[in-house]
């Protein structure tokens, strides 16, 4: 069984394959009971953040951690996905600047990602 920090870097790798931007990790184990960790990703289009989204779908399964839930994916501008020790959000630009999630979990640990190749 996978630590929560390894599937997050599974996640966190599969948004870079598919040219996530800005890619921030934060570790919210001290600041909240929600997750271990929240991955934050920015798409450029609504089609980018679905596609963004299926990619880390995809990894998770083959690393045999399905996805819980799945919200906001209609809108196409911010979706989550619950993965239970790991909460993922992408999102479009603006939608990111709007909820500042950065902002609102200040408290939580940013967990640096490998420059991956």
């Amino acid at each position: 069984m996978k630590t929560a920090l390894e599937l997050a870097l599974i996640a966190a790798k599969a948004m870079d394959d598919k040219k996530g931007l800005d890619i921030k990790l934060l570790e919210v184990t001290d600041v909240s009971i929600l997750a271990d960790h929240f991955l934050i990703c920015t798409g450029g289009s609504n089609t980018h953040v679905k596609s963004l989204c299926d990619a880390v779908e995809a990894a998770m399964d083959a690393a045999g951690e399905p996805a819980l839930r799945r919200e906001g994916h209609r809108s196409g501008t911010w979706v989550l996905l619950d993965f239970g020790c790991l909460v993922v959000h992408v999102f479009t630009n603006e939608t990111r600047k709007f909820y500042d999630l950065e902002r609102l979990w200040r408290d939580a640990k940013e967990v640096t990602l490998p420059d991956w190749e």
